[in-house]
């Protein structure tokens, strides 16, 4: 690995009184900030108002976490169902006058039609804050030169990215306009130590630099961290060893929405995803019953609020990611925050039945990464063949790789056997010719809804 990557005690942390504050004490600020986000949406949004008085709930009534939990979840439906009404165009989730937002953005639109994101000054100050607390707990610093390769436009995320990293003092090479073979180009005449991508684009850009540039990453660039976010690879062993051989740099993973900002990340030490419980409360509920899951031993669904952001609140948001508490109480670095184990293990409305099995994506992810004769990109396609349901894995293989298909194929039909219960159907196709992504990934299509 190339770059700086042992810190001094005085530079681990961002906030170092937030960030190792005893447990007691983070219960009683969280209690106390959720307090107060509810009690500023219940008198300054009409969306809030009505939600609360059809639960019967009040300001007064929240006395305990209990309470919360009795608070009405969210979702992106309730968000998009608003869109285009008075106050034009948020509608009556908006709790500040119009003259106050200053700057707008949305969602992704990945999942559907885009959730637009109105901000005071005050959201954007707090927005980058929670994006320089994953940068900085990933070694960024004022002597390192970022690249963020994305057209930001209007989405929100990489926005964040960029005066987050300009917060911390690194220089900042915004890197829209330019194709992925420009980027990579741009990276080495400037010779920048570190980007944040999704995982997926990181491995894209990897393999444009050596099949059509000629350019080992690793080798002839100087690239020392990489942030990921946006899926669950950063946390899939296989995919992030993958990332770090094909950089020489290391991985370091962050988890968020963007209806809420960024609420996890990793940090030096790598032992699981920090909760950033000073800006956000993150719940895990039972994936059938809503019933709260404080220990760990169950994946549940994660569902988040985020306390500081005022134009537009986000409280008690549902989230659909999957993720489990980890069993370490404390984490080496000295972070007092909880940890998840694993990262996101995926999301509730990815997980599909087939052939009467519960199945997720990220399983035949870390399958198809582990394997060092297949390329990074795959497909998953389930249809439905009379009443039988068919799932096809399509793959391929590393111009490299000159041995029979036969062998891999049979490895990887046990792997898939074995790990999902599952028989598929098994496609090689020409290397590059699987579709590439930039942002969020669609690799797995079931399809049968729509025969």
């Amino acid at each position: 690995m190339k770059g700086r990557i042992a810190l001094i005690d005085k530079e681990r942390y961002w906030n170092p009184i937030i960030e190792t504050l005893p447990r007691e004490k983070f219960q009683k600020l969280q209690l106390k900030k959720f307090q107060n986000i509810f009690t500023w949406a219940y008198e300054h949004s009409k969306f809030y108002r009505k939600l609360y008085s059809e639960a019967g709930i009040e300001p007064g009534d929240i006395k305990s976490f209990e309470d919360v939990q009795k608070v009405p979840k969210i979702e992106k439906p309730m968000m998009r169902a608003i869109q285009g009404k008075d106050p034009y165009p948020y509608g009556d989730m908006l709790c500040v006058p119009l003259e106050k937002v200053t700057t707008y953005h949305q969602t992704s639109g990945t999942t559907g039609q885009p959730i637009y994101q109105p901000e005071t000054w005050q959201d954007w100050e707090w927005y980058s804050e929670t994006w320089a607390c994953v940068l900085h707990s990933h070694g960024f610093r004022d002597y390192d030169r970022v690249f963020v390769p994305f057209s930001y436009n209007v989405f929100i995320a990489f926005w964040g990215v960029h005066y987050a990293a300009e917060k911390i003092g690194c220089e900042v090479i915004p890197g829209g306009g330019l194709n992925t073979e420009a980027r990579i180009l741009k990276m080495r005449e400037l010779r920048a130590t570190a980007f944040v991508a999704t995982p997926t684009y990181v491995l894209a850009m990897a393999d444009t630099a050596k099949t059509k540039l000629g350019i080992d990453p690793a080798k002839d660039l100087q690239v020392s961290k990489i942030t990921v976010g946006g899926e669950p690879g950063g946390s899939i062993l296989a995919t992030r060893k993958r990332m770090e051989e094909a950089w020489g740099a290391k991985v370091y993973d962050a988890a968020g929405t963007c209806e809420t900002g960024t609420w996890s990340y990793e940090c030096l030490a790598q032992c699981g995803l920090h909760i950033n419980e000073a800006l956000f409360l993150v719940e895990l509920e039972d994936l059938n019953t809503g019933e709260p899951l404080l220990q760990p031993g169950r994946v549940g669904n994660l569902v988040v609020t985020a306390f500081d952001r005022m134009a537009q609140p986000c409280i008690r948001f549902n989230t659909k990611d999957l993720a489990e508490w980890s069993t370490e109480e404390q984490c080496e670095c000295g972070r007092t925050f909880r940890l998840l184990k694993g990262g996101i293990l995926g999301r509730s409305d990815d997980m599909t039945k087939v052939k009467g099995v519960l199945l997720g994506p990220t399983v035949i992810e870390e399958i198809v990464r582990g394997s060092p004769q297949l390329g990074d990109e795959y497909e998953v396609i389930v249809l439905k063949k009379g009443d039988t349901d068919d799932i096809t894995l399509k793959v391929e293989l590393i111009p490299e790789y000159k041995g029979e298909k036969s062998s891999i194929e049979e490895e990887l039909m046990r792997e898939l056997r074995i790990k999902t219960n599952l028989r598929f159907n098994l496609e090689f196709h020409d290397y590059g010719s699987l579709p590439r992504y930039e942002l969020k990934s669609k690799r797995f299509k079931d399809l049968r809804s729509k025969q």
